[in-house]
């Protein structure tokens, strides 16, 4: 049997990978007041931006329930017995402390279940989960999964460019980038994720300057597997990027999402990602 891969959705992982690849996406839920949406299931990442930029109600998030973990485990244990599950940061959410007390509940003899906290999120975390489900079509057990991905995780290198800190700061997921919090309105905050929380790496004073940063962080990797560029609104920015790194990489895939609406409650508008998975052997 094929092992099973589960993953969260602030994995912004497309619709087509997930279908692809055979991978199960448990959702966070957004709120808008007492207003419940699950991320990009029962809401679009278009409707939640555009509610976000021009609504007045300050959204909010929660994780899975180790319940909805159990139903996933449960439905997937009538088709393998080995299940692995890749989460976001447990220092970013929740969602791993859930994963865990789903397994709990879960009656173990039944199937094998391996839950791993990335310590990574967005892309940083999609591209692992990607490359640990190819392993999985390839037919790697559960033990060999799990090797891959640690190994993976340290390949996976996350940086993101913030319009603005202030939906991280709301949000309560600044981490060790609460210094910059007292820059001037014009300095524009780079942050990578280290050690499960966000971090700073440096400023810049424009988006245009932004680009050029996620750019040139991109370029000082020499082995490369794949490539992703997220953003929340600018696809524009997205887009000159990507038309950027095809032309040095044109062999490389480079994968592009809207980041979800989860993260986006706290990256705000205009935020723009990227993440490098290195080759293995590099």
């Amino acid at each position: 049997m094929t092992v099973k891969i589960v993953t969260d959705s602030l994995s912004d992982l497309t619709n087509s990978l997930i279908g692809n690849l055979d991978i199960t996406l448990v959702p966070l839920t957004v709120l808008f007041g007492y207003e419940t949406y699950l991320d990009r299931v029962t809401i679009s990442t278009d409707e939640f931006y555009h509610r976000l930029i021009h609504g007045d109600i300050w959204p909010t998030s929660t994780q899975p329930s180790p319940q909805d973990f159990v139903n996933t485990y449960a439905k997937l244990s009538e088709e393998t017995n080995e299940i692995l599950v890749i989460n976001l940061s447990s220092k970013l959410s929740g969602t791993y402390q859930s994963a865990i007390a789903g397994k709990s509940l879960m009656n173990a003899k039944k199937c094998h279940i391996e839950v791993i906290d990335s310590q990574a999120v967005a892309m940083g975390l999609g591209l692992v989960v990607i490359a640990a489900a190819r392993e999985a079509q390839k037919g790697a057990n559960l033990d060999k999964l799990v090797e891959f991905t640690h190994k993976a995780l340290t390949r996976s290198h996350f940086i993101v460019y913030f319009d603005t800190l202030k939906y991280l700061a709301k949000g309560g997921r600044i981490g060790k980038a609460q210094g910059l919090l007292g820059s001037i309105l014009s300095i524009k905050p780079i942050l990578n994720v280290k050690e499960g929380e966000m971090a700073p790496v440096t400023r810049v004073r424009s988006q245009a300057a932004g680009i050029d940063y996620l750019y040139n962080f991109i370029t000082h990797f020499k082995n490369i597997e794949a490539i992703g560029i997220e953003h929340t609104t600018s696809p524009e920015s997205a887009d000159e990027l990507a038309k950027r790194c095809s032309s040095i990489y044109p062999n490389i895939p480079i994968l592009r999402a809207t980041v979800s609406p989860v993260l986006g409650v706290y990256g705000g508008p205009n935020a723009l990602a990227v993440t490098v998975l290195e080759s293995e052997g590099k």
